[in-house]
């Protein structure tokens, strides 16, 4: 856990978190046939106007990890603490007054969408619902504000989602979490279904807007390219648990979990020499079932340099060197 973490620094701070989803057997009298650990024991936090990237493959977590920081999960236990209120706690009335400051920007633009709507009633609909808009003019003069500070034109207001490009989809999203003012945005993959020219250019909108209203992301991604470019802090997820995390810097030129080796070494880099002198660390076997998880250290079936140990006791996430911290037995 920080040092720092009981002072104003940190937005968000998640302890303990677990999320678990029970699977039941038979249709009448239905019992529990097995637990699959999405989320098992994360804890880190997020300092006001930071981006902290979480990588990991598919299916290690990290969007169940986002669902329960915006409450559209229940964690099975744990606490997130967003400015210091437990949001696991708070009843749906409480919870409500503090959805204005945390929004979230889906990963596919092309569902996030409801078809039905025009953009102006996408982006208007929840200043009036919170009732920051009071009339039809206001309304109209904060969607065409909101698509201005996105980069589309206020006259694409009357139009559906389906008139507009996957690019301009996303930017509607993302006008639709600013239109409430939040302070910290869940980014749940938002350039993963985009062309690669178009994610440029969402990333640099992404970045621009953090530094014009000083907003605090999290920012969900298995292209480490992108995290690279945008975070300021990278955790490394697998299998549920946080395996690694530091700053981003410090975890690209000097990964120390060996997932994090072999994710670093599968990323490709824009300089022919550099790449060609880099060697692969190639994986072997399957990411095991949350369902079934390996005893000791999540990574050990998978692991080139896995130890008698690792199958027997699970590494604790401990600091190495300021702000980097790991969870691997390689390091007493």
């Amino acid at each position: 856990m920080d040092t720092e973490q009981g002072s104003n620094n940190f937005i968000l701070q998640i302890h303990n978190l677990k999320k678990y989803f029970f699977v039941t057997s038979g249709v009448v009298f239905s019992k529990v046939a097995g637990v699959i650990k999405a989320v098992d024991d994360a804890s880190f936090s997020i300092r006001r106007g930071e981006t902290l990237g979480l990588v990991g493959e598919s299916g290690c977590g990290k969007t169940t990890l986002g669902r329960c920081i915006l409450r559209l999960e229940a964690p099975t236990s744990g606490q997130v603490l967003f400015q210091g209120n437990n949001l696991a706690d708070l009843k749906e009335s409480a919870l409500r007054t503090l959805r204005r400051n945390i929004q979230v920007i889906f990963q596919d633009p092309f569902s996030s969408l409801n078809p039905r709507m025009t953009i102006e009633q996408i982006i208007g609909e929840a200043p009036g619902v919170f009732r920051l808009v009071h009339t039809l003019r206001e309304k109209k003069e904060r969607v065409a504000e909101l698509l201005t500070t996105v980069g589309l034109r206020p006259s694409m207001a009357p139009r559906y989602p389906h008139e507009l490009s996957g690019g301009q989809r996303q930017r509607v999203g993302i006008a639709r979490a600013l239109s409430l003012a939040p302070a910290f945005i869940v980014c749940d993959e938002p350039v993963s279904a985009l062309d690669v020219s178009i994610q440029a250019q969402i990333i640099n909108l992404l970045e621009a807007l953090q530094e014009k209203f000083g907003l605090t992301y999290l920012f969900i991604a298995h292209d480490l390219s992108v995290v690279r470019h945008i975070s300021d802090r990278v955790a490394v997820m697998y299998l549920g648990k946080i395996a690694e995390l530091a700053p981003s810097a410090d975890l690209y030129a000097r990964p120390l979990h060996p997932y994090t080796q072999a994710l670093w070494s599968a990323a490709p880099i824009p300089d022919p020499e550099i790449e060609e002198s880099r060697t692969r660390i190639i994986l072997e076997g399957d990411v095991p079932s949350p369902a079934n998880p390996p005893a000791g250290c999540r990574f050990c079936t998978r692991c080139p340099q896995v130890m008698p140990r690792c199958r027997e006791v699970e590494p604790e996430l401990r600091e190495l060197s300021p702000g980097h911290r790991v969870a691997c037995h390689l390091y007493p």
